[in-house]
């Protein structure tokens, strides 16, 4: 049985928005990071961080899918955002410079092709210590309002972004999100066109049930979803149905199980419910995790997609996650459901690297 740390891939952490909005320093102990920040209240998960980049190393997570996320907002949208498409732009900006100033300072190591992708798997996993390691990432775009011009896109893809959500929560410009409805008009169907053509995998996490089916029907290439749980599980549109998780199954996607309260149990009452008080626990966790792999019919079309530092953080995931680090108290969860050494290994890597490898082959 597996009980050693496996190589661990978490497909959304949104480090440059924790960097940049919660000026939290990363590279600090996450006790510190905690400390800093008692009494503070202008953020829900206050004192309450679970990543760093210290706990990533500890947690043996190698390799994360990290993005870059603002959101445009009309007039008439009462979320909070920037006012304009160029705002949110130059904020995507100031979060690659953060990116960049960590690979600068030997603390992150960006992955843009499969020889980076083999090059850094083979540093990580050769039997050194990895505490001073840098961590790899992969550049994902949560939520597409900030490409101005398909122009931008090509930027974007020229600095490295490899995935893209086309919505987030709301209307957006390309693509309606989360607690929204309604189809994508030519602007969406063009950013598609032009993802697909660039090689840039769509991240259907997000896409509101009416932009999800119609993604399906006008893009052919890569698709996953770095961060989504079960409708059948938890009711509510930000889960995909089973028929949704029957076609990316089908797409040959990879689906990263959430790890945010209120996704993983039903009844969660924001700000009310306690993680311990809805015995939200990665038992949970792995019930949504196994719940694809039925649907799949294998264990080949699910990974892990925390999401833990999404503006929530041990307030709001389950109560035996302290950390990041715990990621690796999944294995005896899968373990416990009857899951084989291959299946865990499927889960906690295996899975998204084959995804990545016939991507970028």
């Amino acid at each position: 049985m597996t009980t050693n740390p496996l190589f661990t891939i978490d497909a959304h952490l949104d480090l440059s928005m924790n960097a940049m909005e919660w000026n939290r320093d990363l590279r600090r102990p996450i006790n510190e990071i905690n400390a800093r920040e008692q009494g503070l209240h202008d953020k829900p998960d206050r004192s309450q961080a679970t990543v760093s980049l210290p706990e990533l190393r500890k947690g043996n997570v190698g390799l994360v899918v990290a993005t870059q996320i603002a959101r445009f907002v009309a007039p008439d949208n009462p979320l909070p955002g920037w006012h304009s498409p160029e705002q949110a732009w130059a904020h995507t900006q100031a979060q690659l410079a953060w990116y960049q100033a960590m690979v600068a300072a030997g603390e992150m190591v960006q992955i843009r092709d499969l020889a980076g992708l083999e090059q850094h798997l083979s540093f990580w996993n050769d039997g050194q210590a990895t505490d001073q390691k840098p961590v790899g990432f992969i550049l994902c775009l949560e939520g597409a309002d900030s490409i101005v011009s398909l122009e931008h896109l090509e930027i974007a893809h020229a600095y490295g972004l490899r995935a893209i959500g086309p919505a987030h929560y709301g209307p957006g410009r390309y693509a309606n999100g989360t607690d929204s409805t309604g189809r994508m008009g030519q602007m969406g169907i063009d950013l598609l066109k032009k993802i697909e053509s660039l090689n840039i995998i769509l991240d259907a996490t997000h896409l509101c049930d009416d932009a999800f089916w119609q993604a399906m029907d006008h893009f052919s290439g890569a698709v996953w979803a770095s961060h989504n749980n079960c409708r059948a599980l938890v009711n509510h549109n930000r889960q995909f149905s089973d028929e949704q998780l029957k076609v990316l199954i089908e797409r040959g996607a990879v689906i990263g199980a959430a790890f945010d309260s209120w996704m993983i149990v039903p009844n969660w009452v924001r700000e009310k419910s306690t993680p311990l008080g809805m015995d939200c626990n990665l038992d949970k966790v792995v019930r949504h995790i196994d719940h694809i792999c039925q649907l799949a019919g294998n264990a080949q079309h699910v990974g892990i997609g925390s999401d833990l530092d999404g503006a929530f953080g041990r307030e709001q995931c389950p109560y035996d996650i302290e950390t990041i680090a715990d990621l690796q108290k999944l294995i005896p969860e899968l373990q416990r459901h009857g899951y084989s050494d291959t299946d865990i290994e499927g889960v906690m890597h295996g899975n998204w690297l084959r995804f990545l490898r016939r991507v970028w082959a």
